[in-house]
């Protein structure tokens, strides 16, 4: 198949796989069928997929990572390498971008407590980038360990804040990603809620060092929606890997992506690169 007959295979399985929208009027253009298959990777709970349908799709996720560009991890130059004197600056890196592009051991999601990904169709954040471009599997990954999780510890269940999750990465370049619940800032910033900031990075590289990874790639967790400031956010984040390696003596390499300018200069200030 070719990348358009790929793209129009999947449109016509998601609409008959979906309860409400069997009779949807399929866009003539490419970009509207790209827009209308991903609103129904969002929308679409967990449960079993042909598998004919499932090849198709990880071929069109597959092709279309190679389409934007992988960034493998081990080409990001770290801080120390464009000059940083900052501590541990030969693991560490910035990278600004998507960081469903890039090529590490590991990429870090910030989830929700429901560890299910965003139902929002086309919505902007990270949860529901890398669901879409990891593939429907991802999900089920995460209500198969979500499940479990609950007949442990009961019904009501949800995960807790700075708790990571590691699934696989499917169609990602990415092999893993670890979903981690950050806080939620109501109001006033309080010290329990930097601390568990501070948990969310620290624990993440403990399931790292735990799996032997040698490369992750951390989103500025819990800023945006979450509100939590994005300076005192940077300042956590790379008080907190830094501290992490310096005490372990971990070698993992440590990426820090953004996507705002306002993040990039955030992370390059608090890593000595102004």
């Amino acid at each position: 198949m070719t990348q358009s007959e790929r793209l129009n295979y999947l449109v016509r399985s998601f609409i008959e796989d979906s309860e409400h929208y069997k009779n949807m009027e399929v866009p003539a253009d490419t970009e509207g069928k790209r827009t209308l298959l991903r609103s129904l990777m969002n929308i679409r709970m967990p449960k079993a997929m042909d598998e004919e349908i499932l090849k198709v799709q990880d071929e069109y996720l597959q092709e279309r990572a190679r389409e934007v560009g992988v960034v493998p991890a081990i080409e990001i130059p770290t801080v120390a390498e464009l000059g940083s004197k900052a501590e541990k600056g030969d693991q560490i890196a910035i990278w600004q971008g998507d960081i469903t592009r890039i090529g590490a051991d590991a990429i870090v999601n910030a989830a929700n407590s429901q560890m299910l990904g965003c139902f929002v169709p086309m919505h902007t954040c990270i949860d529901n980038c890398i669901h879409t471009f990891a593939g429907v599997q991802l999900r089920a990954e995460c209500e198969n360990k979500m499940r479990a999780l609950r007949k442990k510890y009961g019904r009501e269940y949800e995960q807790p804040t700075a708790v990571p999750m590691i699934t696989s990465g499917y169609n990602l370049p990415a092999k893993h990603v670890i979903h981690v619940v950050g806080p939620i800032v109501y109001g006033r910033l309080t010290t329990k809620l930097e601390r568990q900031l501070g948990d969310c990075y620290r624990n993440t590289l403990k399931l790292c060092d735990e799996y032997e990874l040698t490369s992750v790639a951390f989103c500025c967790i819990s800023t945006g929606v979450f509100l939590f400031p994005n300076e005192r956010a940077s300042s956590i984040a790379v008080e907190e890997v830094t501290s992490y390696l310096r005490e372990t003596g971990s070698r993992i390499k440590v990426i820090f992506n953004v996507f705002k300018n306002e993040d990039l200069d955030l992370y390059r200030k608090q890593l000595e690169l102004e």
